[in-house]
């Protein structure tokens, strides 16, 4: 079998487990998530299979792996579909197989496999606990299986599915198709608990946000198709000539150059699926639906498609701008939208107390680094840290899951009446889940960019020297200030939930999680680490060299025929950035937070002031957008639409149709149905009956008579018959 028909096998297993779960396996709960799981496993084994032969095949860059097939005839010829696998997409199949495989195998164990079914348990709501009758005759209560469990499956096999398709794809139709896939999924799965009135607006809001960078992006689709005659990523992204005729030719809008326009159409699209400002309003909400597909969504699959988008279409977008010169206005949008993205979501996590939101934000503050980081040209850094964001925040989420479910199983030890998911409830979990906290650890400070020991040190120090070494200083000043931040509220984090003393009941009765959910954080937390060795610069001090720059070879080499090579350089001043803000802004969170009583405020409330409910409720952005967007849509359909359009527009031409029927109907009636049919039926029955009267008299019942006058014919006709024929 050729390693292309392998990269066609890639997306097929968990599209096959999707169905099969739905048709035959929704009744059969370890049989869905075996299917499941051995779909991931599938894919996982492939994939690996495919990004070893990428990575040992001599000048990939020139010679990636591409297979096509003949799918929609046109006027002349057809429009091919195939799948293309090069660096760029090797590296992202291989940090998408293995999140996806630790996210399955764990929700077996976040969604209770073997536990009973609670008696109150409903579909479409969290799970309450069962009641369990022990040996003694005690009764005690332990946590539940999910209710929807085949279904939670389905859902996630045909996620999987969608993430797997959109990479290997090689042509931007099938990648749009695969996007709405995704989309589709988002809105099933956020939205999975559906009983819960939060979880369901929460899919509603992630599904129309969405969708308005989704329009962006199709219009640009459409413009490409229209200006290129194909949508191949090959026809266009690797032909100089291509670029360079967009990059020249002046589109109608903004004076931008038509490669200026696209690109930035299709960074919309972007915007929406990685959750940038202002369309990141939708991924906080996420975390409605359950902790896997928090994962799913954050590492493994939707914002990682709209990153891997614009690093895809990057030549595109920096058509006609070479390193050292001014940025196009599409890189410039890009670059101030992911600076203000990464400060603003930064200074929201702040603030949040919810164990889960906090990492949601964090997410949009790291996509925003990578946004930034293309937006300055950085594309080798930018493809690095969402390598190393992927397995970090996987491991984060997971971890978090992790926590609530030891909290979960608290509150109901002591029927307390808290949000588990509240850090403050929680404390001194560090002894009572050991395995969570080591790994939850690890993801932190890959997270923070702890210095030399984790990946996300290395990656989000290139992005530093590419926005430095760029002569970006604003940008650098923002990402190094909410580098800063991050971690911070990463200190805050770890130390509320783990560190002091347990500071209500339950996360005194909380307890490690299961082996199968704690083995996936191990693993992840490998890649935490290790991944980030893959691109030590070459001239770092003293460790550049130990180790190949790998990644920057291999992924660089997407830029080579454009002329960029290297894009990010590395210098002191970030590396001494670096190294001075993760570990004070870690040491900072942990001295604030350190020993934070039950029932206590917020100890940056009273640091912050009144900057703190500005921070709390995310600078009340989503208030006004209701404001400015919800509200008059309200007033749209209640108002205009039904009060006028419907009851005065509709209902009054209905109405008026009714009217001029009933008019037409009595003029009808007076005017030709009672003078003219009326009339006539009448005048026949009367001259029937005139008839009958006149023809009467000879109907007198004697036979003789009938005898003696049909004689009388009969002679009569006779007669004249012979003398008419005489």
């Amino acid at each position: 079998m050729t390693i292309e028909t392998l990269i066609w096998l890639i997306p097929l297993p968990p599209v096959l487990a999707f169905f099969l779960i739905a048709v035959f396996a929704f009744r059969n709960r370890s049989l869905s998530h075996s299917l499941a799981v051995g779909s991931a496993v599938i894919s996982w084994a492939v994939s690996m299979v495919v990004f070893y032969q990428a990575v040992t095949t001599p000048a990939f860059n020139h010679h990636p792996f591409v297979s096509q097939i003949n799918w929609l005839p046109l006027g002349q010829g057809w429009f091919r579909i195939g799948v293309q696998v090069d660096p760029l997409a090797a590296v992202t199949l291989f940090f998408v197989a293995w999140t996806i495989l630790m996210i399955f195998i764990y929700s077996v164990g976040y969604h209770n496999y073997g536990q009973p079914i609670g008696e109150h348990d409903r579909p479409g709501l969290q799970p309450h606990g069962a009641s369990v009758t022990g040996a003694d005759g005690k009764v005690t209560r332990v946590p539940s299986v999910e209710p929807m469990y085949a279904r939670f499956f389905a859902f996630i096999a045909l996620f999987a599915f969608g993430m797997y398709a959109l990479v290997v794809t090689d042509n931007l139709l099938t990648l749009y198709m695969a996007w709405e896939i995704m989309g589709l999924c988002s809105y099933l799965l956020i939205g999975f608990w559906y009983g819960k009135p939060s979880a369901r607006d929460a899919a509603v809001k992630a599904f129309l946000t969405t969708r308005v960078g989704d329009m962006f992006m199709l219009l640009g689709l459409v413009a490409l198709y229209w200006l290129t005659g194909t949508l191949n990523y090959r026809l266009i992204l690797s032909n100089p000539g291509v670029l360079e005729q967009l990059s020249e030719a002046t589109s109608p809008v903004l004076g931008l150059s038509w490669a200026g326009l696209v690109g930035l159409l299709i960074f919309f699209g972007t915007v929406g699926k990685s959750a940038q400002f202002p369309l990141h309003v939708w991924l906080p909400d996420a975390m409605e639906g359950p902790t896997p597909v928090s994962a799913m969504i954050h590492a493994a699959t939707m914002v990682s498609a709209g990153v891997y988008l614009a690093l895809r279409f990057f030549p595109l977008i920096s058509a006609g701008w070479t390193p050292g010169s001014a940025l196009t206005p599409t890189l410039m949008v890009m670059a101030a939208i992911g600076a203000f993205s990464a400060l603003f979501a930064a200074s929201i996590a702040l603030a949040q107390r919810d164990i889960k939101r906090v990492l949601a934000y964090s997410t949009i503050s790291q996509l925003a680094y990578m946004v930034a980081a293309l937006g300055v040209g950085a594309y080798v850094a930018a493809a690095f840290h969402l390598v190393t964001h992927a397995f970090f925040k996987a491991l984060l989420f997971l971890g978090s899951g992790s926590v609530i479910h030891g909290m979960e199983h608290g509150v109901l030890h002591t029927g307390e009446h808290i949000d588990p998911q509240d850090m403050f409830n929680m404390g001194g979990l560090r002894k009572k889940m050991p395995v969570t906290f080591w790994t939850f650890l690890i993801g932190g400070l890959a997270l923070s960019g702890f210095p030399l020991v984790t990946a996300g040190f290395w990656s989000k120090d290139e992005i530093l020297s590419g926005a430095l070494d760029g002569g970006y200083t604003v940008v650098f000043v923002i990402l190094a200030f909410s580098a800063l931040l991050t971690a911070f509220y990463t200190a805050r984090q770890i130390t509320l939930t783990f560190l002091g003393q347990p500071r209500t009941g339950s996360a005194e009765h909380a307890h490690e999680s299961k082996p199968v959910m704690t083995l996936p954080l191990v693993g992840l937390a490998v890649f935490a680490v290790a991944v980030g060795w893959a691109g030590i610069p070459e001239d770092f001090p003293i460790l550049g060299g130990l180790l190949p720059n790998w990644f920057e070879h291999f992924v660089g080499s997407m830029l080579a025929g454009h002329g960029e090579g290297r894009l990010v350089g590395h210098s002191s001043l970030p590396l001494i950035i670096s190294l001075i803000v993760a570990p004070l802004g870690l040491g900072l969170g942990w001295w604030v937070y350190r020993a934070v009583p039950a029932k206590a405020a917020d100890p940056l409330q009273y640091v912050l002031g009144p900057v703190y409910p500005l921070l709390k409720n995310k600078y009340y952005v989503d208030e006004l957008y209701k404001w400015i967007f919800i509200r008059p849509a309200v007033w749209l359909a209640d108002v205009f639409t039904v009060q006028w359009v419907d009851h005065n527009v509709i209902d009054g031409i209905v109405d008026g149709i009714g009217r001029l029927g009933l008019w037409l109907g009595r003029v009808f009636s007076r005017y030709f149905d009672i003078p003219v049919i009326t009339g006539t039926g009448d005048m026949i029955a009367f001259g029937t009956r005139k008839l009958g009267i006149s023809l009467k008299w000879i109907q007198s019942g004697r036979v003789q008579q009938y005898m003696i006058l049909a004689i009388a014919v009969m002679v009569i006709l006779g007669g004249t018959l012979y003398f008419l024929l005489a």
